[in-house]
């Protein structure tokens, strides 16, 4: 299993972390019923940047990020974003080593080279 995921930072226009917070309650609720594929889903505060979120997504593969941005809750989320955001950086992952993923613990990424 190929696991692929992104690291994503979104810089919040000032005065709408909170709002931007409770839509990402709704969204990730989504994806936890509808999402089986989608392994991790975290949206993490910055200490010292508090109009800053980091997405922290984990997919099972690249089809199961489609998947994922397929669906009506992701869709609902994307249409919303740009009332809350100024700036989004996106980084693509493939996972080499975890612990607590399944399969992840073997390699599941690219060899890095060396």
């Amino acid at each position: 299993m190929a696991h692929f995921g992104l690291v994503v930072r979104f810089a919040l226009k000032p005065g709408r972390a909170e709002a931007f917070d409770a839509m990402m309650r709704d969204t990730v609720a989504g994806i936890a019923a509808h999402e089986p594929r989608t392994v991790a889903y975290a949206v993490h505060a910055l200490d010292a940047e508090p109009d800053v979120r980091v997405f922290y997504e984990l997919y099972e593969s690249e089809e199961a990020l489609d998947e994922h941005e397929a669906q009506p809750t992701t869709r609902r989320f994307l249409d919303q974003v740009d009332d809350f955001v100024t700036s989004v950086e996106v980084q693509r992952m493939h996972l080499v080593t975890a612990t607590g993923i399944a399969g992840a613990e073997t390699g599941a990424g690219p060899a890095t080279p060396g």
